[in-house]
């Protein structure tokens, strides 16, 4: 029978309709990769440093030299950016329009050297390296007073946005708060207020008990399907630990969500046969202060609890959900998270 859930954190409602069924066994197989681009015309292969913007950060061997041959995981800005860096920040009104300059930064992370492997053949000392460039350039970023959101995500595979087959995923700082983001940040806000307590947290204990939309307990991570999925296997992956800043995590925590992140994209190509996904970084906004919004970050600290999202692209997004901003969502998270639990790895 289906269901009308909703999303307390985002807002949004979602139709769990099961009888429409996407099982395993429904799963198409996807093309995505099977379009590889030739290490001679790919910009992100070794040895095709000089197709690229200079880097601004990269992890190399020792004695290897910036901008050639040697490295392991390289962060260049984006060739065909969205925003620059060198625009100047201006704010104006065009009558009832509000307009903000093209001013931002716009990076790319070339995950890997190799241009056959794709993140879930990454080692767990990879991946923990990834995380690790994720955060310095937080950092980094953070610093601009400018930037009102840094969003750190990737796109695996053509159908979930992917324009170049190697695998790379993306990082854009914005001088303004996205309507999703400053929804999510409201939410936890509003309900620490009125409980005192990190909404997150308490969802986490929720599915702790439950039990029922559980996929992964580790050591310092939970992964469990939302009780309000809006796509078919949407994950999230969740610190134990309140920490409402990815910038802030140490570099323990993220051996052990490399190690967690191992796993989950493995049971992903396992059973759902690699899928286009998307992935996503919710961390907190710099803590700048807003003139004329005190109130803004003031609790911020105890109220927001950083988190990465992860969504399987199985399904399209057609005229209903354009209309209403309703998904539809043909697999419950309770039988995804049995599913993907009971699997073998």
């Amino acid at each position: 029978m289906s269901e009308l859930r909703y999303d307390p954190m985002k807002k949004t409602w979602v139709i769990i309709a099961t009888e429409r069924g996407v099982r395993p066994v429904n799963v198409q197989k996807h093309d995505h990769l099977r379009a590889c681009t030739s290490e001679a015309t790919c910009p992100f292969c070794p040895g095709n440093e000089n197709r690229t913007p200079p880097e601004i950060l990269a992890i190399r061997d020792p004695g290897s030299m910036p901008n050639g041959p040697g490295w392991r995981i390289r962060v260049i800005p984006n060739k065909f950016p969205a925003l620059t860096i060198e625009s100047p920040l201006e704010r104006y009104g065009e009558g009832i329009y509000d307009v903000v300059s093209g001013f931002g930064a716009h990076e790319v992370v070339v995950e890997t050297p190799d241009n056959l492997e794709q993140m879930a053949d990454f080692s767990i000392g990879h991946l923990q390296d990834l995380f690790g460039v994720y955060r310095s350039r937080l950092r980094d970023l953070m610093k601009d007073k400018r930037f009102r959101y840094i969003m750190i995500f990737k796109n695996h595979g053509s159908e979930a946005g992917a324009s170049l087959f190697h695998s790379h995923s993306q990082i854009i700082a914005i001088p303004v708060t996205p309507s999703l983001v400053a929804i999510e940040l409201a939410s936890a806000r509003d309900y620490f207020r009125l409980k005192e307590r990190c909404m997150m947290c308490d969802m986490l204990h929720q599915e702790m008990e439950d039990q029922a939309r559980i996929v992964i307990v580790e050591e310092k991570f939970v992964v469990f399907a939302p009780f309000a999925s809006s796509f078919p296997y949407e994950l999230r992956i969740v610190p134990r630990k309140h920490c409402h800043d990815f910038s802030l995590v140490d570099d323990d925590t993220l051996a052990h969500l490399a190690f967690v992140m191992k796993e989950v994209l493995t049971l992903l190509r396992k059973e759902l046969d690699d899928p286009p996904f998307n992935f996503i970084l919710h961390t907190t906004p710099p803590g700048t202060y807003r003139a004329g919004k005190p109130y803004y970050w003031s609790s911020i600290e105890h109220d927001f609890h950083w988190y990465l999202e992860l969504v399987p692209r199985l399904t399209m997004i057609a005229g209903f959900e354009w209309g209403t901003g309703f998904q539809i969502n043909p697999t419950s998270p309770e039988d995804a998270a049995r599913f993907l639990r009971e699997s073998e790895i």
